[in-house]
């Protein structure tokens, strides 16, 4: 073996144990955020977010900063690539030709109502993308995917953090009132599966509704989530492209410049090729879906112990008003499609 490997290797390691106390920080906050969601009800990823928040103190640690910079950073993208194993290109067709276009609607058009209601309120345009994003495609694992092809500056991780505890929020709201609307307006299954899983932020929550009104209307809403979570991949290819040089600035300084297409994009989509083609067995999908999730669970723990609640403060109210705007707007057209499809059938 030769000097320089076995030289090599020592500081290979070193780097390693850097990481180790950070990100053994945020995993075990993951831990007793998981712990208090299963034994108690609520979201796994507002827990995780609020008891990062308390864990601030901890951001200047110098023995704990790469750990945590790696999990914000390089761990959300590890968890988004796998969540490509969840998608079935199948499933497009049970949703039928209406259902697609109302979906793809959903996300195109809250995107754009998100980056429009920034402008009104004098936000960053950013903060409408993130929240927007979040809200019309998959919650808080769209909301770290979006991030993820941003620029890397504190105030994009500001941004992340402010768009995650909203859309954890709002999620929980709309799971709770939404079924709700589904008795009031006297839905059909194939309707309540739709407007719910069209309009609720996060899969968790969209199954819940579901289930509070039956099972069928459980599957059909998560049926329908799982197209909006296959949008994200293009989404996110359009946004790496545009942002693309922003990157290149912020990320070179001295080391080679991002690829064009992130490598968590491109294991993304072939994994949604794989499983689409049943190539990828049950068992595969079911601890690739549990990874991905404890990689976002993990990352937002790092993204709350990275934030202060001070500088939280500081954007006002104006954030609150963007998202609840979002999410009336994509229940509202959600509700307008339902009725659409009772009127032309």
């Amino acid at each position: 073996m030769s000097t320089s490997t076995t030289a090599a290797q020592p500081a290979m390691f070193a780097g390693t144990r850097k990481l180790v106390p950070g990100i053994l920080l945020c995993a075990v906050i993951a831990v007793a955020a998981t712990f208090v969601s299963e034994h108690y009800g609520g979201p796994q990823f507002l827990y995780a977010l609020l008891i990062g928040i308390a864990f601030h103190f901890l951001s200047d640690n110098d023995k704990c900063i790469p750990g945590i910079e790696f999990s914000a950073k390089k761990l959300v993208r590890f968890g988004v690539a796998l969540l490509g194993a969840r998608i079935v290109a199948s499933d497009v067709s049970d949703l039928g030709l209406l259902g697609v276009a109302a979906l793809v609607g959903a996300v195109g058009f809250t995107i754009g109502f998100g980056l429009l209601m920034a402008r009104i309120l004098g936000l960053p345009s950013k903060l409408g993308l993130l929240s927007g994003g979040g809200t019309g495609i998959c919650g808080i694992s769209a909301t770290m995917a979006i991030s993820a092809t941003l620029p890397s500056t504190r105030e994009n991780e500001r941004y992340t953090l402010l768009t995650a505890i909203g859309v954890a929020i709002f999620s929980t709201v709309a799971m709770v009132l939404y079924p709700l609307v589904v008795k009031t307006v006297g839905m059909s299954t194939a309707e309540a599966g739709l407007f719910l899983g069209g309009s609720i932020h996060d899969v968790a929550q969209v199954v819940g509704a579901g289930l509070i009104i039956s099972p069928e209307v459980g599957d059909a809403a998560t049926l329908s989530k799982m197209f909006r979570v296959a949008m994200l991949m293009p989404v996110v290819v359009i946004l790496a492209l545009t942002f693309h040089k922003e990157r290149k600035q912020t990320e070179t300084a001295g080391t080679k410049a991002p690829p064009i297409l992130p490598l968590f994009l491109v294991v993304f989509a072939l994994l949604a090729a794989a499983n689409s083609m049943g190539w990828l067995p049950a068992q595969a999908v079911a601890i690739s879906s549990d990874v991905s999730r404890w990689c976002l669970v993990t990352s937002i723990s790092a993204l709350g112990v990275k934030t202060s609640l001070e500088k939280l403060a500081e954007l006002g109210w104006k954030p609150i008003a963007l998202m609840s705007s979002e999410a009336l707007f994509v229940a509202s057209y959600m509700l307008v499609i339902v009725f659409i499809s009772r009127a032309i059938a």
